[in-house]
């Protein structure tokens, strides 16, 4: 697959999510969680490939980054 260019995990699709400030008054505005997303240097089918990927699933393992140097292909 090709590069994404959006806020959305390579691996688990999770993007933004929206929802309200609200004060002490009740007082509501808009506002946005976004993910915490890295770019990852990833294997894909025998290609490295830059994806982006959030942190829930760097950690997780459910990603392996591709090794540097050379002898990466």
């Amino acid at each position: 697959m090709a590069q994404i260019k959006r806020n959305r995990c390579y691996i688990c699709d999770k993007g933004v999510a929206y929802g309200n400030n609200v004060s002490h008054a009740n007082n509501r505005t808009r506002r946005t969680w976004r993910p915490n997303l890295q770019v990852a240097r990833i294997v894909i089918d025998g290609k490295i490939t830059k994806v982006k990927v959030c942190t829930r699933c760097l950690h997780a393992g459910k990603v392996v980054r591709a090794p540097r140097g050379k002898s990466a292909a």
